[in-house]
């Protein structure tokens, strides 16, 4: 399997504050389904941001298909191969309608205005959105929006998806139509979430965000088995 995107030792802090990211190793290969979890503010997000050079390590290596990425030209070719889809969908949602939305990532990749709304209507037909098209994008529902933001990465054929938070705020209905979406996908994943029983649906490879590094996931007991003494008093 070929390597798709690496940090190599990456360390990262805001200003003045202590590390979040601190000697920090990740490698993405092809066919990859990773799941990130960690406790707020451990740098979850941040990690997503480096991959895509929407944040710059102090020190450290950014990695992707087999280049170092240091400059601004250097993280435009990631973008158009790595697809992120944040946290909040009124952060990657902007245009009126939603196939305006769709359609704009395959316009930056130079299709002409008919191939791209050919290939929004087919994404949006993939995810179920039909008849989505017309429909003003900010009076979508919560759940709505987040299928939205996801058709618009998927519409620029990414190597990669990035995926921030995907569950939250969704009904089963929903949550359970995106396992189906993504269960389908080719591309390798990367997938922040607190959502443990949605990691063990979509991911095969799940990691913790602890002190700065990630390390093997071990779930933790959230209760204590009574001895067998107190049991019997």
């Amino acid at each position: 399997m070929s390597v798709l995107l690496e940090l190599a030792d990456v360390r990262f802090a805001y200003p003045g504050r202590p590390p979040v990211l601190d000697g920090l190793d990740l490698r993405v290969q092809s066919g990859d389904r990773v799941a990130i979890t960690g406790p707020n503010g451990a740098g979850k997000s941040t990690l997503l941001r480096l991959l895509v050079g929407l944040a710059r390590p102090q020190a450290g290596r950014v990695l992707a298909f087999g280049s170092a990425r240091t400059s601004e030209a250097d993280f435009r070719e990631v973008r158009r191969r790595v697809g992120l889809v944040f946290q909040d969908p009124d952060d990657q949602l902007f245009c009126p309608t939603v196939l305006e939305d769709v359609a704009f990532g395959p316009l930056n990749l130079g299709h002409p205005p008919a191939a791209a709304r050919a290939i929004a209507e087919r994404t949006l037909e993939r995810l179920g959105l039909t008849g989505f098209a017309e429909r003003i994008t900010h009076k979508l529902s919560g759940g709505e929006k987040r299928l939205v933001s996801l058709a618009t990465v998927l519409a620029m054929e990414p190597d990669v998806l990035l995926l921030d938070e995907p569950s939250n705020f969704l009904d089963e209905a929903t949550v359970g139509r995106l396992v189906g979406i993504l269960g389908a996908l080719d591309q390798a994943l990367v997938v922040v979430s607190h959502d443990r029983h949605f990691r063990r649906r979509v991911t095969t490879d799940e990691r913790g965000l602890e002190a700065g590094r990630l390390v093997p996931y071990v779930p933790r007991c959230t209760y204590a088995e009574p001895r067998l003494r107190d049991a019997a008093e």
